[in-house]
Parts: C-alpha cells; sequence; structure tokens
C-alpha cells in the first residue's frame, strides 16, 4: 500500500493529522513545507524562522493569510491547540511544545544540533535536511533517538540517501558494489566566495553562502561522506578521485585501475562530474556467470561492470518521504552508526593568527572528505565544528585544519555533542 493510503489510515485512527514543526523556511525548507502540507494526514502547524517574513511567504503558498507569529512559548501553543497554524522566530522552547514532529531545515550544523538534540531528548520524532550537520554528530544522535524510542533520520531528496537506495536494492540482490555516488552538478570552483557567487546566486534565487558551499566542493564532500557513513562503504581516498563521467561511461570510468578505470579496490564511495548529475549511481558486478549473462541481455551493458543509475533527486520535493516512513514504518531512511569518513576543514585563503572562520559556504574554509581514520590519525577538525574559531597560528591557503590550529567555540553545543559522541566511542568503527 502506498504511504498516501497509509497516511490516511493513520489520520483516521489518530483522529487529526500528524502536528509538524518546521524549522527554517529558506529554499529546501519551503520547498518541503509546500510538499509535506499536500500529504494526507500530514500537516504543518508551526513554522520557525529568524525572518518572520519567510515565515508568512510559506503560509501565503500553503493558503494561509496572517498566521500567528510569536515569540511567546504559551501563546504559540495556546494557539496550536485551538488548531491554529502559527509562527515562531525563535526555537528555544521548540521541545515544549504539543508537536509531533520536527523538521529541521537550516543546514546550519549549530542550529541542526540544538533543535535535533532537545528535541529527540523530549522524544520527538525528527527529520533534518541538514546532513553538515549529520556528518558530524549523527551517530551521537542515532543513539539518542533510539535511548528514546523515537526516529532521527535524515530526509529524502538528497543525494546520500537516493544513492543508499540503489546501494540497497543492489546488495539485496547479492550483487558486489564496487562504487557509488554521485554526479556533481556545479562547476568546482574550490576558492570561490559567497561574493564570487553572488550574480549567480542571485539569478538562481539562492542564498550565495549555499551556493559557494556547492561551488567550493563542501556540499559534494559532505554528501558523499554522508553516504559512505550509512553504508559503510569507503572513502575512495582523501579529496576521492572525481573523474569525468558520463552515464554511459559510469561503468568505465569506476571499474578497478587493472580493469582501466580509476579505483585502486572495490566497496568506495566517489563522484564525478559530466552529465550524470543531477543523477546518483552504483557500479555493481557478479560472481555468477549467468547472472552477468542476464545483465547483458538486459541491456546493461557488456560487463563485467554495470550501472545502476538514478537520473534525478528531488531534494525537498521528495524529502517528505522520510516523515512518511518514521510516522508509518518507524524507520528512519539514513542514518551513521558510526562514522567511516568525515569531512575536515581545508583554508580557502591564508590565514592569520587570531582571525575568526566563518564556517561553511563562507570566506575561510572548505569542506575536504577525509577517511575517518587519517582524520583521527592526523588530528583533523571537522568542518562542522569550527564555526565562530578562532586561529591559534597563520596557516596558508590548502591547509587542512587541526584541532591545534583552531580554538573552538567551547560554547556550541555541537562541539560539545561531538566531545560526548567522541568520550563514549560512538565516532569511528571499532
Amino acid at each position: 500500500m502506498a504511504y498516501s493510503e497509509k497516511l490516511k489510515a493513520h489520520r483516521a485512527k489518530l483522529g487529526r493529522d500528524v502536528k509538524i514543526a518546521l524549522v527554517g523556511a529558506g529554499q529546501m525548507g519551503h520547498g518541503f513545507g509546500c510538499q509535506v502540507d499536500r500529504m494526507p494526514g500530514l500537516s504543518v502547524v508551526l513554522v520557525v524562522d529568524i525572518d518572520p517574513a519567510r515565515i508568512t511567504s510559506l503560509y501565503k503558498d500553503l493558503g494561509v493569510d496572517d498566521p500567528l507569529i510569536s515569540s511567546d512559548p504559551a501563546e504559540i501553543t495556546a494557539a496550536l491547540n485551538a488548531g491554529k497554524r502559527v509562527g515562531a522566530t525563535s526555537s528555544s522552547f521548540l521541545a515544549e511544545l504539543p508537536i509531533d514532529f520536527v523538521v529541521e531545515a537550516t543546514g546550519v550544523p549549530e542550529i541542526g544540533a540544538q533543535i535535533s538534540y532537545s528535541c529527540l531528548k523530549a522524544k520527538m520524532d525528527v527529520a533534518v535536511l541538514n546532513v553538515e550537520m549529520d556528518v558530524t554528530i549523527g551517530p551521537l544522535l542515532h543513539k539518542t533517538a533510539v535511548d528514546n524510542g523515537v526516529i532521527y533520520t535524515v530526509c529524502h531528496g538528497d543525494e546520500p540517501i537516493e544513492a543508499k537506495v540503489l546501494v540497497d536494492f543492489a546488495r539485496d540482490l547479492n550483487f558486489e558494489v564496487v562504487a557509488a555516488g554521485k554526479g556533481k552538478n556545479n562547476p568546482f570552483e574550490p576558492l570561490s566566495n559567497p561574493d564570487s557567487v553572488r550574480e549567480r546566486a542571485t539569478a538562481k534565487k539562492m542564498n550565495p553562502k549555499m551556493l559557494c558551499s556547492f561551488t567550493d566542493g563542501s556540499k559534494t564532500m559532505t554528501e558523499m561522506v554522508a553516504l559512505a557513513n550509512t553504508t559503510g562503504l569507503e572513502l575512495s581516498k582523501r579529496g576521492m578521485y572525481g573523474p569525468a563521467a558520463t552515464v554511459k561511461t559510469l561503468q568505465d570510468v569506476f571499474a578497478l585501475q587493472a580493469d582501466g578505470g580509476v579505483l585502486d579496490r572495490a566497496g568506495v564511495v566517489d563522484y564525478c562530474t559530466g552529465d550524470v548529475a543531477p543523477g546518483v549511481f552504483v557500479i555493481v558486478r557478479s560472481d555468477q556467470p549467468y547472472v552477468s549473462h542476464e545483465m547483458s541481455y538486459l541491456s546493461m551493458g557488456p560487463g563485467p561492470y554495470f550501472a545502476l543509475y538514478r537520473p534525478y533527486h528531488l531534494a525537498s520535493v521528495e524529502a517528505p518521504l522520510s516523515v512518511a516512513r518514521a510516522v508509518i514504518d518507524r524507520e528512519s531512511s539514513l542514518y551513521a552508526p558510526h562514522l567511516m569518513a568525515e569531512v575536515v576543514a581545508m583554508t580557502k585563503k591564508d590565514l592569520a593568527v587570531g582571525e575568526k572562520i566563518d564556517g561553511i559556504g563562507g570566506f575561510t574554509v572548505r569542506g575536504y572528505a577525509d577517511k575517518a581514520s587519517d582524520a583521527r590519525k592526523e588530528n583533523l577538525v571537522p568542518i562542522g565544528l569550527v564555526q565562530n574559531a578562532v586561529m591559534k597560528r597563520a596557516v596558508p591557503v590548502g591547509t587542512l585544519l587541526t584541532y591545534d590550529d583552531v580554538e573552538l567555540d567551547e560554547n556550541s553545543l555541537i562541539v560539545k555533542l561531538r566531545r560526548e559522541q567522541d568520550a563514549m566511542g560512538l565516532t569511528y568503527a571499532s
């Protein structure tokens, strides 16, 4: 039975819609809100954003005029209990409100940590469109959810989950997974910053920091690290290969080096440039000759490598499927029990002593993927922790920052939670 039918049955059993709070009404949050509110049995009843105009804009698209916007938890609670749609400019009291499900869509690791951790502890289901946070403290959030009998999940729609679906499919059919990954959408400009992409961002109606995180490679690095962490596949190498490929040549490019490809071993995560974007892929092979024959007969190529390919990912539009899966099946679409890989911080310019780091999509650092074991060995600091960190020593452009290079913001919750995750032995695979 389709989720649409299951959600109708769930609404009938519950006697009302599942009440959803959406935190972050930017591009991703707005798209998510417009889509999830169309699904039977799910209703956005609270939108949280520091900008009231974004709250009003989203509610207008949902057919709600002049919603109550307040920062008073008592007033918001009363309105929610009266069946009204509400906006809030603060999330500090979110865990206290009469809400069933929280969706965090800010993309800011620190805010994501605050929302996710507090709501999971309050026994609320949480779905995030914030993979930057998940690659930093995902294992701790997963354990917190399990301990409290609720669901923590990264949302469908982004490449890590859609590639994971193909990995799961291949493994269920007992194929060997040689490689899994995505096509990179934007040109790779590793030293780009919000100013250098501002004109393009404005034309696309995007936040310049978001576009910068795409062009400088941070987003691709983060997504592929998330894919490695959730599947248990290894990162191909520090920074990954990132070769050029087309849909027709995927299986040739991501073959082993002995067979003319780029890989030194099987079972890895990587990305490519070319017309594969905006899709995701898995390269498989079989040790059963007749199965390989059947794959060739089914027009999957001559073998021995075969590409399974999904030509799209629908971002916030299909993200609500993770909410439905959590509500109906009590399952997480994507979580990481531990980290196979890390997104560390590489400088985008020379940094001086005392200089403050501005974080993902900014002027100072970009995300760079690394094997978790290597990052740990070299004491590299995750990029999810460095916002507002202060440089303790001068380093040149292109430096991978270590914990010894920076003074972290010890008031940051994500820093505290990462230290807790490390101390509990949850971060790395044993």
